[in-house]
């Protein structure tokens, strides 16, 4: 039986995504059915949680899979959530999901990144625009954030850069709060430090202009064509594995007529 003391580091890690989450060992001891007493000696390391109780806290505290096996590690148990590569024979019914989204959103861009926007898979629009940026940003592994950000990627064609670049440090710096990812915290340090054209994100603005879906990302070709987008993202918000819990599919749509009736020309061209 594991002591107290054979786990020192499992209270503080709780006591971290509590404060994380922004609760008092009150509302975390209430929402999970224990007493703040209990909780208390948990995160002082005065009482050695089980398994249970681990998962319990760390469900009330909505801690990402991968994040979740890392405390029951750090309490001196085997994780629990399977995390398998996208090419093991398990996965093969999440490949084909990703497969059948992908080509299904053709002619619009679509693309897929794992938790640090690494790219998984993109569909042939989206490798179309990859012809935009610079090839050393190109190089595995791809980032999706730094190929989108970076003044040599798309960033060099966006024309509201400030907007975008405001919306996905945002988006980035959420994922940060959220999981205290180190490596997402890197990639963030990295892709805010870019030279470039300063944040611009005025909510009462855009209501002002009539914008229903913000932001609209704008890209002006090398050929003088614009293209404007709206985006939204699917995941697999039923996934038990890591990760499949932790893909993003990024679709993106047109948001003009014209910006439709290029895509579709461009589909209709042969390949090369």
């Amino acid at each position: 039986m594991l002591s107290a003391s054979s786990n020192p580091h499992v209270g503080p890690l709780l006591r971290d995504w509590r404060k994380r989450r922004r609760l008092s060992q009150l509302e975390l001891a209430l929402d999970a059915g224990i007493s703040a007493r209990h909780l208390s000696f948990v995160e002082t390391g005065r009482s050695a949680p089980s398994p249970d109780m681990v998962l319990l806290l760390a469900e009330h505290l909505n801690v990402p899979f991968r994040q979740r096996n890392q405390l029951l590690l750090a309490a001196g148990y085997a994780p629990v959530f399977p995390e398998r590569s996208l090419q093991d024979p398990a996965m093969a019914a999440v490949r084909e999901a990703v497969d059948l989204i992908l080509s299904g959103h053709e002619p619009n861009p679509a693309v897929v990144v794992d938790r640090c926007w690494n790219l998984i898979a993109a569909n042939a629009p989206m490798a179309a625009l990859g012809a935009w940026v610079d090839p050393d940003l190109l190089r595995p592994p791809v980032n999706v954030m730094r190929v989108g950000l970076h003044p040599r990627g798309l960033a060099r064609w966006t024309v509201n850069r400030g907007e975008v670049r405001a919306h996905f440090l945002g988006r980035l710096e959420h994922q940060v709060a959220v999981t205290g990812d180190a490596d997402l915290t890197q990639l963030l340090n990295e892709v805010a430090g870019y030279p470039g054209a300063a944040d611009e994100r005025d909510p009462a603005a855009e209501a002002l202009a009539g914008q229903i879906l913000t932001p609209l990302m704008r890209l002006r070709g090398p050929d003088g064509v614009e293209l404007s987008f709206f985006a939204t993202v699917a995941t697999f918000g039923t996934a038990v594995e890591v990760t499949a819990s932790e893909l993003s599919i990024e679709l993106a749509f047109p948001a003009d007529g014209a910006t439709a009736r290029l895509l579709g020309e461009l589909s209709r061209l042969p390949p090369g």
